[in-house]
């Protein structure tokens, strides 16, 4: 009985934080050590060593991803209140925010607002390089942010791959 009553607590546990997330979570902060990073090929990554994306949608003045839906696959990379975004000195004075719907403040590199993938599952994939997809009526084409500011190019597809670099979620 009581390791049926042990099994009960661990699913109910499992259940919750399998729930506990939603589309309009933001992203969690990243240390005040730094909150941008060069990684490989020149890439900017969050704290983590997750690839950050810009769309060609957003502006510095209206964020085109702010839906949930967009929302659920396109994390924003946040700071708390006040803090200002950190990185090496190569990027650091391009480093801002700006402040979501929501009242978050999002980084932005060289005026871009960025975002993480929730389909790079681990530091270094660049799955969203080159991706576009479609979120309440508005397309969008999303790149890896460089050190430069300039996106490198997107993978090419290969044999096989049906969606030709575009996900239908």
């Amino acid at each position: 009985m009581r390791s049926i009553r042990l099994l009960a607590a661990v699913i109910g546990i499992l259940l919750l934080a399998a729930c506990g997330s939603s589309a309009t979570e933001e992203a969690a902060p990243a240390p005040a050590s730094t909150t941008v990073a060069v990684g490989n090929a020149d890439a900017l990554v969050d704290a983590k060593g997750m690839t950050l994306y810009f769309t060609d949608q957003d502006t510095s003045s209206k964020l085109a991803c702010a839906s949930n839906a967009c929302l659920q696959f396109w994390k924003p990379l946040t700071v708390t209140a006040g803090q200002t975004p950190t990185g090496p000195e190569q990027v650091a004075d391009k480093l801002g925010t700006l402040k979501r719907p929501d009242g978050s403040m999002q980084v932005t590199y060289d005026d871009k607002p960025l975002y993480t993938f929730t389909l790079d599952k681990t530091s270094g994939q660049v799955n969203g390089n080159g991706l576009t997809d479609s979120f309440d009526g508005t397309s969008f084409t999303w790149h890896a942010i460089t050190a430069t500011g300039a996106a490198p190019a997107p993978a090419t597809s290969e044999p096989g791959d049906e969606m030709g670099g575009q996900y239908g979620y």
